[in-house]
């Protein structure tokens, strides 16, 4: 990502009435590692500038984030736009992005990932053929360090994350359910609404299903690329996964039929380990069958693990343990999201946001 500083042209792409206005908005909060990163590739992009804005909106950042924001907008004539998120969640920041936004075109592009300079020409290009109202593409995830690397392998194979298309298909363009960091037609924006601020995690996926209820649609395209750089610790990535599990289940009760059954796996293989391992103590049949269960998931996790890991074995360990993390705390987080959101199943008012969103 963005290694060839000479493929950029700043001025490269030459104004035009025919093309859009278009505005980046950018939901972050506590990114000094990695803001300089993703904002720079932005202002690196070889669409018009003075057809460009951006808008951040920071969830009171306690780190230099915004002092750093600060130091970029100087080096730029693209005007950056500071809005405090007092929610600190991406929901709320995408809303008060948006609202403050110009450009024709939204596209939204996170604190954590740095796009290729022609991401938003292309996004752009799509958009303004008519082919889809959303679009994006695939993500190269990217770890720094040992457990870094495994955590960004496991998180880009088909075991680890199931049939995620803009984590695993990267070679062909298609229409798909949800993209990362995409880019919208303010048209569809505005017919689908806000985003919905109870949904700390997840929100895109609701959004982009709510798109396609009104007929849009959702392209993945291999020419819109970017590198999103993965959680450094096996601690944090629990923490991230258990999130993901916990709020699919409110999800699940506002649009049933956005799920599919990868997202089901995980809930299924952590309450079957729990429910034989309880059985067990009293029956022989429950301790053989979990002992089976245990023992065949192992041995997927092995393979998995031997292929992702390719001629760097050293990370086969870290794989193992990148894998299980992924699994299990997304099943244990939805049990926990089924036990926080029994009495939600009629009805889609708000509830109170919990500390799960830090």
């Amino acid at each position: 990502m963005l290694e060839n500083d000479d493929r950029v042209s700043r001025n490269s792409a030459a104004a035009s009435p025919n093309r859009p206005f278009v505005s980046v908005v950018m939901p972050v909060r506590n990114e000094e590692d990695f803001i300089a990163k993703s904002l720079g590739s932005v202002l690196l992009q070889d669409y018009p500038h003075e057809l460009l804005e951006i808008v951040v909106a920071d969830g009171l950042s306690s780190d230099g984030t915004v002092k750093l924001i600060g130091k970029l907008a100087t080096e730029t004539t693209i005007p950056i736009k500071i809005v405090a998120n007092p929610k600190k969640i991406a929901p709320a920041a995408l809303n008060l992005a948006i609202a403050e936004s110009r450009g024709e075109i939204i596209v939204r592009i996170d604190g954590h990932c740095e796009i290729d300079p022609d991401y938003i020409s292309n996004c752009v290009e799509l958009l303004t053929s008519g082919k889809a109202d959303g679009v994006g593409g695939p993500i190269e995830t990217i770890g720094s360090g040992v457990q870094a690397e495994a955590i960004a392998i496991a998180m880009s194979s088909k075991f680890g994350v199931g049939g995620s298309a803009f984590r695993t298909v990267n070679d062909r363009e298609m229409y798909t359910d949800t993209v990362a960091f995409p880019g919208y037609t303010r048209e569809i924006i505005e017919r689908a609404g806000p985003y919905n601020e109870e949904l700390v995690r997840n929100q895109d996926d609701e959004y982009n299903y709510r798109i396609r209820k009104l007929g849009g649609r959702i392209l993945l395209s291999p020419g819109i690329r970017s590198g999103y750089y993965s959680r450094s610790t096996f601690r944090s990535l629990w923490k991230q996964y258990f999130q993901y599990g916990y709020w699919k289940v409110r999800v699940l009760q506002l649009h049933p039929r956005q799920m599919s059954l990868r997202q089901f796996v995980p809930l299924a293989f952590v309450s079957s380990v729990g429910v034989l391992s309880v059985l067990a103590l009293f029956t022989n049949s429950a301790g053989l069958m979990l002992g089976l269960l245990i023992l065949t998931y192992l041995a997927a996790n092995l393979v998995a693990s031997f292929t992702a890991a390719g001629r760097k074995l050293h990370l086969i360990p870290f794989l193992t343990l990148s894998f299980s993390i992924l699994h299990i705390s997304y099943g244990l987080g939805s049990i926990a999201g089924l036990a926080a959101f029994r009495n939600r199943w009629k009805g889609q008012s708000n509830i109170p946001i919990t500390d799960l969103q830090s």
